[in-house]
């Protein structure tokens, strides 16, 4: 399926939520899943990926990298659900671009986009990181920021 069908696969009752296996988006998927069991909406885990800027001398295939983040992205649901089967329906989606692009992109076809304060960047100490603050300005639906455990 290609980006552009992901993105347009969406329902009015879904809750897109940004995951990068950090703390924070940890805790912003267990509240997508909490809000979706209150609403009967459909939870959207999506982890975006890019090519590095830069990569050194050694050319990693974009193959390579998408299997990365899916992985990652699998192992962070199934650690958040635990042995349990989902209370609601969970869709995982691995898309490539700036991962606040490919969220704003697809809240254009959600109810609500729930992202963590911060994730893996440089400035862990910001109350925002920079792809929560781009999500909050640019998103298309509401956007639900929550805040990980330190």
């Amino acid at each position: 399926m290609s980006r552009d069908e992901h993105l347009n696969d969406g329902h009015q009752t879904d809750i897109l939520v940004g995951v990068d296996g950090s703390p924070p988006s940890r805790a912003a998927l267990r509240w997508a899943l909490d809000q979706a069991r209150l609403t009967g909406g459909r939870v959207r885990a999506i982890a975006a990926w890019e090519v590095p800027a830069y990569t050194g001398l050694t050319l990693i295939p974009y193959d390579d990298l998408a299997a990365a983040a899916g992985k990652l992205l699998s192992t962070t649901v199934q650690e958040v659900l635990g042995f349990d089967p989902p209370p609601v329906e969970v869709d995982e989606i691995v898309l490539p671009g700036h991962p606040a692009q490919v969220l704003i992109d697809a809240s254009a076809h959600a109810a609500l986009l729930v992202v963590g304060s911060r994730g893996h960047g440089a400035f862990a100490g910001t109350l925002l990181g920079s792809v929560s603050q781009l999500c909050v300005q640019h998103a298309h639906c509401p956007v639900v920021v929550v805040r990980g455990k330190h």
